[in-house]
């Protein structure tokens, strides 16, 4: 694949983006993330990921990654100039 969305969906889409999300964090792979917010579906779940970055739960550069739109076309163009943020270590040795 060459990248992937999450369209409106129940527990089987969100499992399956948050485990894109985690592998896209822990680096193993660079590919971006869309999330199709068609109808303002996602928002709560959006407000709930801010406050894991508000709480130090979840970096920004990582939420970040995650791109969002009410717009198919325009989730695709977003997708298709994606960067990946810089790739760093989780966790480090030394703070274990």
């Amino acid at each position: 694949a060459d990248g992937f969305i999450a369209l409106p969906g129940g527990f089987g889409t969100l499992d399956e983006l948050f485990e894109i999300i985690t592998w896209a964090q822990l680096g193993l792979h660079r590919k971006p993330i869309g999330l199709l917010n068609g109808a303002a579906y996602y928002d709560h779940l959006i407000a709930f990921l801010e406050h894991t970055v508000a709480e130090g739960f979840v970096r920004e550069p990582h939420f970040q990654a995650l791109l969002v739109d009410d717009e198919p076309q325009q989730l695709l163009q977003r997708m298709a100039a994606y960067q990946p943020p810089a790739s760093t270590k989780w966790i480090k040795r030394e703070n274990i």
